[in-house]
């Protein structure tokens, strides 16, 4: 078959398959059969799609490529990316459980409604404000200011989200009795009251000296030197010629006279007893002790007040301490100290706060304090440094709150209270006694106060920055 004579025939198949196919269709014989010849493949659904609700979450591509954005965008073609509302997006609770979000959002809006907005406040603090919404050069929102807000300006009010974030921390204000420690330098100088100086009352001759020398110790009825004065001498006759009787009642002024020239009473005992006048009358030690100053040697003539020895008892010292100005007020007489010679590791001397000079140094704005410690062993020597601690604070129970919830401007003093709901008021207090981790009360606040320990200098910008706006006119808080 040539070439023309196959097309004639596929054109009068075509044709033959079409006509049946019309009068297949027009005689319903696919009806007749029970066949469903004209159900279509794709069909259109019976019931017309939702309408989509719910405000948009995000944008998709037109394509329905791995493509989001979070605000309206356009596909590389130009055609801009389809809006997915809240119904669209793939939920996996019940849709009779889900919460109804519009009709929240309308209750928000109609309580935001009833709210007054005085005006807008920079969101870093800054002291500009807008009377219409905003950004600032950073893309964050100015912060609405409510007519209700500015009931009291100085109570801060923070979200249960940012107060977490901040660390918010508070604690309970208690009675307690506060204490601290105080360490100063000090120096280990003698017991003036336990320094002795031998000298002669009269004119003497030294015969001779006992084997003594500076810095050596001695203790009480020692021999130290023996001597000879001539009107002690005198003295001692006139005592001695006396009847016992006379010496007893009616020769007092002798033994009196001898007293006063110095001779110990031992030698009087002695001269009374045996009636004979001695030719060198021995001087002997009137007190443990160490020697600080021998000046005596054979021979020589002593006149009235000249020092001979100095000696000093060490069973007993003291600790002078330079105590700064500011600390003077929590210190107290007879409050305990703890002292370690620097000299001496490994040992600590404990004693008591004996006296509290009447004077401040000029130069170094310091007070002596003097400190009492016992020495028996005698390892305390004169001029050894020292470090001194002193137990310092009120002895009977104060209102006291933790040192950290104290804002200390210099100017004043501020505590914030946490009046519940995330509000916080400031107050201003007077300070007491500061001790090592908590600081007294004096006024502004009372125990069982609930009282911001941490992240308060946050609360304190805040506060200032609301009191500053407050106190603006309604002329300079709307631009």
């Amino acid at each position: 078959m040539n070439t023309p004579s196959r097309v004639a025939a596929t054109l009068s198949l075509a044709v033959l398959l079409g006509g049946g196919g019309y009068w297949a269709g027009t005689n319903n014989l696919g009806a007749r059969l029970g066949l469903n010849v004209f159900e279509p493949a794709l069909a259109t659904p019976k019931a017309s799609v939702a309408t989509p609700t719910g405000a948009i979450i995000y944008y998709r591509h037109p394509d329905g490529q791995p493509q989001f954005s979070a605000t309206p965008k356009n596909a590389a073609d130009g055609r801009p990316f389809i809006a997915v509302r809240e119904s669209e997006d793939v939920s996996f609770s019940d849709a009779a459980a889900k919460p109804d979000k519009t009709a929240d959002v309308a209750k928000t809006g109609a309580k935001l409604a009833d709210r007054k907005i005085l005006y807008y406040r920079n969101p870093m603090g800054l002291s500009d404000t807008s009377k219409v919404p905003k950004k600032d050069s950073m893309g964050m929102d100015y912060i609405p200011v409510f007519d209700d807000d500015q009931g009291d300006a100085s109570i801060v009010k923070v979200s249960p989200g940012k107060l977490q974030r901040t660390g918010v921390k508070t604690a309970i204000a208690e009675m307690a009795s506060i204490s601290r420690r105080i360490q100063v330098p000090g120096t280990v100088t003698l017991d003036e009251r336990l320094v002795s100086i031998i000298s002669m009352r009269t004119d003497s001759f030294v015969d001779d000296v006992a084997d003594v020398t500076t810095g050596g110790r001695i203790r009480k009825g020692d021999k130290l030197f023996r001597f000879y004065s001539r009107e002690i001498a005198t003295a001692a006759s006139e005592y001695a010629a006396g009847r016992g009787d006379v010496r007893i009642n009616g020769n007092a002024g002798s033994a009196l006279r001898l007293k006063n020239l110095g001779v110990p009473q031992e030698v009087i005992d002695t001269i009374a007893d045996s009636r004979q006048v001695p030719t060198s009358i021995t001087y002997v030690a009137p007190r443990d002790g160490i020697v600080l100053e021998r000046m005596a040697t054979t021979g020589m003539m002593a006149k009235p007040g000249d020092v001979l020895f100095r000696i000093a008892d060490i069973s007993n010292v003291w600790v002078m301490a330079d105590v700064p100005e500011y600390d003077l007020a929590s210190v107290k007489s007879g409050a305990e100290v703890n002292v370690t010679i620097r000299s001496l590791p490994g040992r600590m001397f404990k004693g008591v706060v004996d006296l509290i000079y009447s004077e401040v140094d000029m130069q170094t704005r310091t007070t002596k304090v003097r400190i009492e410690l016992p020495n028996p062993d005698g390892v305390l020597l004169s001029n050894m440094y020292a470090d001194v601690e002193i137990e310092a604070g009120a002895p009977n129970p104060v209102v006291a709150v933790p040192s950290s919830a104290v804002v200390d401007t210099g100017d004043r003093q501020v505590v914030f209270i946490d009046k519940g709901d995330g509000k916080f008021e400031p107050k201003d207090v007077k300070l007491g006694v500061r001790g090592e981790n908590q600081t007294e009360i004096a006024e502004g606040v009372v125990a069982g106060d609930r009282v911001v320990v941490a992240a308060n200098f946050l609360l304190d910008a805040e506060s200032n920055l609301n009191s500053a706006l407050s106190a603006m006119t309604s002329e300079e808080a709307k631009p």
